[in-house]
């Protein structure tokens, strides 16, 4: 069995693609915080595919590990040379590995702070990126602001204070740029939330107002936060994952990471100090990505949420299993091709039916093995977002909302707490108490679950929206899941 590292590479088997560039001639031109799955599979994914076109030696990426559990990835760089193993699970069972090598290094912030600030005020470096996931931008989940109480924001506003947070770095690394006359670098959020490159502007401004006045207006006025859209499935990954590459490419790798084939990017075309050649590696490059951003909240989120309670509550447990039956199908793709696709703007470059088409493939991919009991949390988070601006535009326009009023009440049924089958359901939501509380009052007062404004804002006082949510909550609490369903099928089953 080979370990791998850079003096491993010519060793390894002619199955496993490997680096075709020389990694000793790559320069840092990206600090990247958060070197996860998602990071690993994704970005740095795309730097590769340019490297390996000879391109973008200038742009290697700097990983930095903020969190104490962090360690273990600092451990795992050092050891494999930052090199790890990308492997694609394909629908039809096949596999298919890479080697990634556009991480030339990796510095673990609570061990050397000064490292990192010192890295990203070099020069070199002209993109600080992010995958930090929605809790690292620390705003307040109602108000939307930036949470300046949280302790470790605290520690870093006290002066001399060595910074603990992506904030406190970052900022760090800004002040020293410009007062030593060096233009700021851009912050490149790659995190799945909607607005990412805003929701960063406001929280990183906010952050540096609290330190500095002139600072914020300065970072304010000056730093480019461009806005993307970041897609491709990333399971956690497991020690079978790692049996099976050794087994499957004779290497040893302590942390590789499993993905779909799927991928997508569109980012926007805003950097102060230029970019690598994006769009040579498959990444659409944007003016604005707001309607490309809405495209995936409403057909693939809102998707996520179609099948999730009404899939759990009948009896299955992985997305796999629910887009493999017709029956759940037809009403995914009646809902995408009815209710969502009428609120999306005209989307250059992309065509709908083939995103929706490829939705299904992935969601049907068994070997990506992606759980409705990720699906269904965090749901008061997600449905408001994602699901319930389709539902308020349909009304408007007088569109068809069937399908979402649906949604919404397999999402009240599934809060009772209870499946089919009598078996518990552990229900994940920052708001659960008050969520199952209003579950258990539906038999009395149908409309219980609606009456939570903070989610739902005003729609139980629309009666067009309640007679439709009423009839499939009642189909849920007397037939079960697939009536429910059945009752709203309205189209042959696709191909």
């Amino acid at each position: 069995m080979t370990t791998l590292n850079s003096r491993a590479l010519p060793q390894l088997s002619a199955k496993l693609a490997v680096p075709g560039y020389d990694r000793s001639a790559l320069k840092t031109g990206i600090v990247h915080f958060g070197v996860g799955g998602f990071h690993r599979a994704h970005q740095a994914m795309y730097l590769d595919r340019l490297m390996n076109q000879g391109k973008a030696f200038e742009w290697a990426i700097c990983g930095v590990g903020v969190r104490p559990h962090d360690a273990r990835m600092k451990q795992v760089m050092a050891d494999q040379d930052c090199l790890y193993t990308l492997l694609f699970k394909n629908p039809d069972g096949t596999r298919e590995g890479r080697v990634i090598g556009s991480i030339k290094e990796y510095l673990f912030a609570p061990e050397d702070p000064e490292a990192v600030i010192e890295k990203m005020a070099s020069p070199e470096v002209r993109i600080v990126s992010l995958t930090v996931t929605e809790g690292g931008y620390n705003f307040h989940h109602v108000t939307g602001e930036f949470d300046a109480g949280n302790p470790d924001v605290v520690h870093d506003l006290t002066p001399g204070a060595a910074p603990k947070t992506t904030f406190g770095l970052v900022t760090e690394a800004l002040s020293r740029r410009r007062g030593r006359g060096i233009a700021p670098f851009t912050v490149m959020s790659c995190d799945n939330i909607q607005g990412n490159g805003d929701v960063a502007k406001k929280m990183f401004t906010a952050y540096a107002t609290l330190k500095d006045a002139g600072l914020g207006a300065w970072i304010g006025e000056n730093v480019p936060f461009p806005n993307s859209i970041v897609d491709r499935i990333t399971p956690v990954t497991t020690d079978e994952d790692r049996a099976e590459i050794a087994e499957e490419f004779g290497v040893e790798d302590q942390w590789p990471v499993v993905c779909e084939p799927f991928e997508q990017w569109v980012l926007e075309d805003h950097f102060s100090l230029g970019r690598p050649g994006f769009e040579d590696a498959g990444v659409q490059l944007v003016e604005d990505v707001e309607p490309y951003e809405l495209m995936k909240l409403r057909l693939l989120n809102a998707s996520h949420q179609g099948q999730c309670y009404f899939g759990y509550l009948a009896g299955y447990r992985y997305a796999h299993e629910v887009c493999q039956d017709p029956l759940f199908v037809r009403f995914l793709l009646d809902y995408m091709d009815l209710e969502a696709t009428p609120t999306l703007a005209p989307l250059p470059g992309v065509d709908l039916p083939l995103y929706k088409k490829t939705l299904i493939e992935r969601f049907a991919n068994e070997h990506v093995r992606d759980t409705l009991a990720r699906l269904c949390a965090e749901s008061s988070d997600r449905i408001p977002r994602w699901l319930v601006p389709v539902i308020r535009i349909n009304l408007e326009k007088g569109g068809e909302i069937s399908r979402s009023a649906a949604i919404v009440a397999s999402w009240a049924r599934y809060a009772d707490g209870v499946d089919e089958a009598g078996e518990v359901i552990d229900v994940v939501d920052r708001l659960k108490e008050p969520l199952m509380a209003a579950a258990a009052q539906q038999r009395e007062d149908k409309l219980a679950f609606l009456r939570n404004r903070e989610v739902f804002g005003d729609l139980v006082d629309n009666e067009r929206f309640t007679g439709e949510y009423l009839k499939s909550l009642d189909a849920l609490h007397s037939s079960g899941a697939r009536a429910a369903v059945e009752l709203l099928a309205v189209s042959e089953t696709r191909a």
